[in-house]
């Protein structure tokens, strides 16, 4: 995940884990400390639900992660006294002033309200649930993870398989290609991979290359957005994505003939027809067509001839 852990908070965040027994389930338990050791420690590892029901999060499975479970008895028929102790302890531990941050392991819209009271505090919410999970709290989280995909992508990439996204409430495709682009104009049609990641994670609170099936933004972007034009350039350490010029190696000659026809046949210095060429394309790149500077694309060409660092057209054109 080399892509995404340049766009996470650059100090360990102290946190406090909430986790909804009601609809959480326990096969994710070591997928949610995973994703969590990326952002940060857990201060308190709390887990609620009643425990005179089977819910799958065992005795053993509580000692292994040091979760401390918290028991509500469902007073009256249709309340959830879950939801209501865990905003109770949320605000307990937000005024005690211990941690930065909330994980907040749910996939109730409940606690939707709950996100936006503690952003509002200026704390930093990670919000874990599956991608069922209303688009609500995902984007009241600083951050949110959808656990089936990602455990799902995991188990992929130890089985050598290709992962399907399953999207449901998960950002669509179609606005990651969106915002991808909008930002590649906005920058002159070149910008570095690293800021695509960090503008989509500020754009999409649960963007996630994993709910795509995919273990880096590279790949995605070459994988996902062909209709875009964009191609991947690497230079001093960094990678950058670029509009993919639409000019042909032939309608390129064309134009360099006509440069020089109207130069009266004749451009006595490489360096003048390569910088009239890229005032006109910014993004042009010889190595497109397989060439490393433009004398050597002009030598391909059979309408012109090179001597020294002069061009002229043959005599028959």
């Amino acid at each position: 995940m080399e892509d995404v852990m340049e766009l996470l908070p650059n100090e360990r965040m102290q946190f406090a884990v909430l986790i909804d027994a009601d609809n959480i389930s326990s096969k994710y338990a070591a997928t949610i400390f995973e994703e969590l050791e990326k952002y940060g420690l857990s201060s308190y590892r709390r887990i609620y639900g009643n425990w005179s029901k089977g819910n799958g999060w065992n005795e053993g499975m509580l000692l292994e992660y040091s979760i401390m479970p918290v028991q509500q008895f469902s007073y009256t028929t249709g309340k959830n006294a879950t939801d209501m102790a865990m905003v109770i302890d949320a605000m307990d531990i937000l005024y005690k002033n211990k941690v930065q941050g909330f994980c907040l392991v749910t996939s109730d819209s409940d606690f939707t309200r709950l996100a936006m009271r503690l952003r509002e505090e200026n704390m930093f919410v990670l919000g874990m649930g599956e991608s069922k999970t209303p688009v609500a709290l995902t984007r009241a989280c600083n951050r949110f993870i959808h656990l089936n995909l990602v455990d799902e992508q995991n188990k992929s990439v130890e089985e050598g398989m290709t992962q399907e996204a399953d999207e449901q409430n998960v950002t669509p495709i179609s606005e990651v290609r969106k915002a991808v682009l909008a930002l590649i104009n906005e920058n002159g049609g070149k910008v570095n991979l690293s800021r695509i990641g960090s503008r989509l994670n500020d754009k999409f609170s649960d963007f996630d290359v994993r709910n795509y099936g995919y273990t880096k933004l590279s790949t995605l972007i070459g994988q996902e957005l062909p209709e875009v034009n964009m191609n991947m350039k690497k230079g001093a350490n960094q990678y950058y994505v670029e509009n993919r010029p639409s000019l042909t190696k032939a309608q390129l000659e064309q134009e360099i003939c006509e440069m020089i026809k109207r130069n009266g046949g004749t451009i006595e210095n490489l360096s003048i027809l390569n910088d009239e060429l890229h005032k006109k394309h910014k993004q042009l790149d010889f190595k497109q067509f397989g060439y490393s500077r433009i004398s050597s694309f002009l030598r391909s060409m059979t309408t012109v001839d090179i001597q020294d660092n002069m061009v002229s057209l043959k005599k028959d054109i």
